[in-house]
């Protein structure tokens, strides 16, 4: 089982759902993966942990409307000077949203936007040191971010995260990058203005989280019984079978399958 004690980092650290309708999500969410839900307390604005198998895996929170964003799954990248890291993401082109603020006693986090508008989360760590487990079904297995201004975004995140970047597809009609660390993918950057992987018109660029499934199919199915809708047929790939599915308040994520 793919534990860890610690982030790399330059990569996903941890990621959290912003929600309009907390409960529904709570529901939708622990049905379809086996979480357990955790509340951490009026403290931290009523922040949601969520386990699987007794392992920290996700976050959400109330979407506040005064944010005036989407319903959204957000990646925070691990760094260990949020303050150096941010400054260098808005040298570089990205929008500074959140400075950086304590999480008492957990750690550091501030969200930008890159220079395409992809929100992008970073997390210095204190007591918190991110995902507890990755790789298995009901957690997360890969990050992506998907693009129409590749060429700059390969180039940003490099420079930003330090990342070591390994060009993957670099075709007419798939140009794709991955962040290594140790030799192992972290995270990838897909072209979406060309090729199967494009994306539709009016969907802004953004990273996106796929979980974990030991079985697409049925996962998906099981999805649209709770109230979510399947966006794109579970289809299979080099990586495994794959569908993406919005929630019940409308946010996306992709099912990926994983070796039992």
């Amino acid at each position: 089982m793919p534990t860890r004690d610690e982030t790399p980092l330059g990569a996903p650290a941890w990621i959290d759902l912003a929600s309009s309708d907390l409960e529904k999500s709570k529901a939708f969410y622990s049905a379809l993966f086996g979480w357990t839900l955790q509340d951490a307390g009026p403290e931290y604005g009523g922040y949601i942990n969520a386990h699987k198998d007794g392992k920290a895996v996700a976050g959400m929170i109330t979407n506040n409307p005064e944010w005036n964003a989407p319903d959204a799954w957000t990646t925070y990248f691990a760094t260990d000077d949020i303050d150096a890291t941010l400054q260098k993401a808005v040298a570089h082109g990205g929008t500074n949203c959140l400075p950086p603020m304590e999480v008492p006693q957990l750690g550091y986090m501030a969200l930008f936007a890159d220079p395409a508008g992809a929100m992008v989360g970073l997390w210095q760590p204190l007591a918190h040191k991110g995902f507890q487990l990755v790789g298995e079904g009901g957690a997360p297995v890969w990050h992506e971010l998907n693009t129409r201004e590749y060429d700059r975004a390969v180039d940003f995140y490099t420079t930003v995260l330090g990342w070591n970047t390994k060009i993957e597809g670099d075709s007419a009609d798939f140009r794709y990058a991955c962040a290594q660390h140790d030799g192992a993918p972290i995270a990838g950057v897909n072209d979406a203005s060309v090729g199967q992987w494009a994306l539709p018109e009016g969907v802004p660029a953004h990273w996106a989280v796929y979980f974990g499934t030991d079985d697409t199919d049925a996962g998906a199915a099981k999805a649209t019984e709770l109230g979510g809708v399947v966006l794109a047929p579970a289809q299979d790939t080099p990586y495994g079978r794959m569908a993406l599915i919005r929630d019940t308040t409308g946010a996306a994520f992709w099912l990926c399958s994983v070796d039992s």
